[in-house]
């Protein structure tokens, strides 16, 4: 069985680190760090920071992890 997304992410995300800071620049690694992958705890940085709606956050950032599901 497939394993689900965000357990895949979660499990590579201090590689994944400097590929999100590209995207997010105004969110710090140490802040990408904390959040560990976690696709609510993303979401909410993002969209607190980034200046979008909580809507648009997350679809960035699943759009994120699909790209990086396999890298």
């Amino acid at each position: 069985m497939d394993r689900p997304l965000s357990t895949i992410i979660e499990g590579k995300w201090t590689r994944l680190v400097e590929p999100a800071h590209i995207v997010w620049h105004e969110l710090t690694r140490n802040e990408l760090l904390k959040c560990g992958g976690d696709l609510d705890k993303l979401t909410t940085l993002v969209h607190s920071r980034c200046d979008m709606t909580r809507d648009e956050a997350r679809k960035q950032v699943v759009s994120f992890f699909e790209r990086h599901r396999t890298t």
